[in-house]
C-alpha cells in the first residue's frame, strides 16, 4: 500500500510513481498497473509515469484522479505473462510502505512449482 499525495484529473492519464519506488520494485514506465483504493474500493487500471526519486509521489492523473483523494491508501499492482521456465525463477518483489511513502520492507515471494 502507497499513499495518494495527489489527484490532478487535468493532467494526462497515469500514474506518477516516485522512481525510486519503481527501481525498487521492478516496474517500469509506461507498464500498466492496476490500482485498488483502500478507502472506497475503486479498482481500475492506468499506466505508469517516473516521478522524482526520493520524492514519495503516488500521484493519479486524468480519469483516474476522480476515482481518489489525497491521502488515500493504493494497493498498486503489477502483473507479467511468462512461461512456466520464466515464473520458476521469477522472485515477484513487493514492497511494504510507511505512511510517508519510504520503503519499510521488501518481501520477495517463491513460486510455487
Amino acid at each position: 500500500m502507497a499513499r495518494v499525495t495527489a489527484a490532478r484529473p487535468d493532467y494526462i492519464g497515469s500514474i506518477t510513481i516516485d522512481e525510486t519506488l519503481l527501481r525498487a520494485c521492478g516496474m517500469r514506465v509506461n507498464d500498466a498497473v492496476s490500482i485498488a483504493n483502500c478507502r472506497n474500493g475503486e479498482r481500475f487500471e492506468t499506466y505508469i509515469f517516473k516521478g522524482e526519486p526520493g520524492s514519495g509521489k503516488i500521484e493519479l492523473n486524468g480519469a483516474a484522479a476522480h476515482l481518489v483523494e489525497p491521502g488515500d491508501r493504493v494497493i498498486i499492482m503489477h502483473y507479467a505473462d511468462m512461461t512456466d521456465e520464466e515464473y520458476a525463477t521469477n522472485r515477484p518483489r513487493v514492497l511494504i510502505m510507511n505512511d510517508n511513502n519510504t520503503i519499510q520492507q521488501v518481501m520477495r515471494y517463491e513460486p510455487m512449482v
